[in-house]
């Protein structure tokens, strides 16, 4: 699908060149060639393939280009005008890209090497003389194919520099996800080029937008990547979600309060029984105040991957709060939760979302023991108001996903999520829903639209 998207762009690009117009004297004959037009270009044999520690190759072989022109000639005191249509046969471009990592960590073509060249090249001549100027086709198409040789080269260095590289600019490197977190994909090396991949380093990592210096220590291990069946793999370690949970619980997000509509009947009934006696010896004419429950994740969740799946780890303290009329909150119980949710890792399109399930939980007091032998009446409801809070409340976050960094125009498709200690490869092929040329124009549009 690339190779056959990269085709098409090379052949639009040779297609748009612009031919100078020609004039000469041979002997008595004087010649104009004007209206150069490159009517269709068959690119025959096609390889798009890696050259180690130098690039991409795109190279074309014992292709064609159909063409045509419009003709003056004056000879002695006769004038003849017509179209000349040509044919350029064997046509060989070989063009390696080489690819660096700019200032700003974002992919981008530093130079472009490239060889073209046209080893025959036919002409047809139209009009009253057309037979006697038969002979002079060897000289006029000699000339024509000694200038589109000069012309192949510099439109496609022109393409890559400024229209791809305008593309790749479009990509997002350090972007926002949402309203308390961004995301960093920088690379943070040149692409290393092997004889089967192209290798990006990327950064991948999270950050809280009101604090984005403070970040999360990498200790994760490095993932692998062995399999090449599709286009595409992508491999995250721990600490790319890591860093994730650990910005949104400094931006403050991992905490919620259920009081009065947000708290079931059933709840408020078991917490005034459990701790009717407390409020008793408190003040027993606040029998009937409301209460409340106050949830906050004390510490950033952590991240552990297996074969067997990913899970999140996460502890929070939980309060249950009495609050007077008029008064100021006062706090009746405080508990430690511990949770651990089995998460689940998509991608669709250029969005990688996660979606959590509660796999275990527990809670003890932060008090007494004895406490925690009377919080075990609490904990199936508990449990019951974490899955319609706490767990909603995450997957609201991590649900709408982060957007992998590709063009617009190219999505992924026949994803395959595997699972493996400490990292998770997905592998996917890329669908093209826009014309690289297409890409590219848009690319430039929203540049000049930045300006």
């Amino acid at each position: 699908m690339l190779k056959a998207e990269t085709g098409k762009f090379v052949e639009e690009e040779i297609s748009n060149i612009s031919m100078p117009e020609m004039m000469g004297k041979e002997g008595r004959f004087q010649y104009t060639i004007t209206d150069v037009k490159i009517n269709d270009l068959n690119l025959t044999h096609v390889e798009l393939q890696f050259v180690p520690d130098v690039g991409l190759l795109f190279d074309v072989q014992d292709s064609s280009i159909s063409l045509s022109f419009h003709r003056k000639i004056l000879y002695w005191f006769f004038y003849d005008t017509g179209n000349i249509n040509a044919s350029a046969e064997g046509v060989n471009i070989n063009t390696v890209l080489n690819l660096i990592r700019d200032e700003e960590g974002r992919l981008k073509i530093n130079n472009i090497s490239c060889d073209a060249k046209i080893t025959n090249m036919k002409a047809e001549f139209s009009g009253t003389l057309g037979k006697v100027y038969d002979f002079m086709a060897s000289f006029l198409t000699s000339g024509m194919r000694f200038i589109l040789n000069q012309q192949i080269c510099p439109a496609l260095n022109h393409a890559a520099l400024v229209h791809v590289n305008s593309l790749l600019e479009t990509i997002p490197v350090r972007t926002e996800v949402d309203s308390y977190i961004g995301i960093d994909y920088s690379l943070i090396e040149d692409p290393v080029v092997t004889s089967r991949s192209l290798d990006m380093h990327f950064r991948g990592m999270f950050f809280d937008l009101s604090d984005p210096n403070s970040t999360l220590e990498n200790l994760a291990v490095e993932p692998v990547i062995t399999d090449y069946d599709r286009m595409v793999y992508l491999a995250l370690s721990e600490f790319f979600f890591d860093s994730g949970m650990f910005s949104y619980y400094k931006a403050g997000v991992f905490q919620t309060h259920i009081v009065n509509e947000k708290m079931s009947r059933d709840m408020e009934i078991l917490l005034r029984t459990t701790y009717f006696g407390v409020i008793m010896m408190l003040n027993p004419g606040l029998a009937d105040a409301p209460l409340s429950l106050q949830i906050a994740v004390n510490s950033p969740p952590k991240t552990t991957i297996k074969t067997t799946g990913a899970t999140v780890v996460m502890t929070a303290i939980v309060k249950v709060m009495l609050l007077p009329p008029g008064q100021a909150p006062f706090q009746l119980s405080s508990m430690t939760m511990e949770t651990k949710f089995n998460a689940k890792v998509s991608i669709r399109g250029k969005r990688l979302a996660i979606h959590a399930d509660l796999r275990r939980f527990k809670i003890f007091s932060n008090l007494s023991a004895l406490e925690s032998l009377a919080l075990i009446p609490l904990q199936a409801p508990l449990k019951a108001i974490l899955q319609m809070s706490v767990v909603p409340l995450i997957n609201n976050w991590t649900k709408k996903g982060v957007r992998i960094p590709l063009a617009d125009g190219i999505d992924f498709v026949e994803e395959v999520v595997e699972y493996h200690n400490g990292f998770i490869v997905i592998g996917a092929n890329l669908h093209f829903t826009k014309g690289l040329r297409e890409m590219m124009e848009g690319g430039e549009q929203e540049q000049t639209d930045t300006v």
